[in-house]
């Protein structure tokens, strides 16, 4: 049924965009955490999506979307992974630093206050645009039911 099918891309565009949101925000958490528990400074984090229930490439999805009789099947999105981004650190001249090298050198967190605020400003509208895709299907089945009376 295209309804609930359309409920749940929403749906799994809400839950992807809220991780996301989730992400970022440990990200500007520890924008400044120079030590974790692996050993070194903190490392960025970015959440991998991939289409649901779609393996492969651009193609085989386009392929997949289109059934034998031409309608097409519609699929979400999900999250794959959360993957550390492999920028190198930045340092900073800090020898009164406990975590300063024999040089008096500090790595400092691959993360980037403009880019997780962007990241953040991005993620937040395609949660809002999924909100608004779902409450208008939400809509659209009430008046259905209405015109049942």
């Amino acid at each position: 049924m295209a309804f609930l099918n359309s409920l749940d891309i929403s749906g799994s565009g809400l839950t992807a965009s809220r991780l996301r949101m989730d992400v970022i925000s440990e990200n500007i958490s520890n924008a400044e955490t120079t030590r974790t528990a692996q050993g070194g400074p903190y490392r960025r984090k970015m959440v991998v999506y991939q289409c649901a229930d779609t393996p492969g490439t651009f193609r085989s999805m386009l392929d997949d979307q289109t059934s034998a009789d031409g309608e097409t099947v519609p699929r979400g999105v999900k999250v794959t992974g959360i993957a550390e981004d492999q920028t190198p650190f930045s340092v900073e001249y800090d020898p009164t630093n406990p975590d300063a090298n024999a040089q008096g050198y500090v790595e400092k967190p691959n993360v980037d206050l403009i880019q997780e605020t962007t990241d953040m400003m991005a993620a937040s509208r395609a949660y809002n645009a999924n909100l608004t895709a779902f409450n208008t299907m939400k809509d659209m089945a009430a008046k259905a039911l209405e015109l049942g009376k």
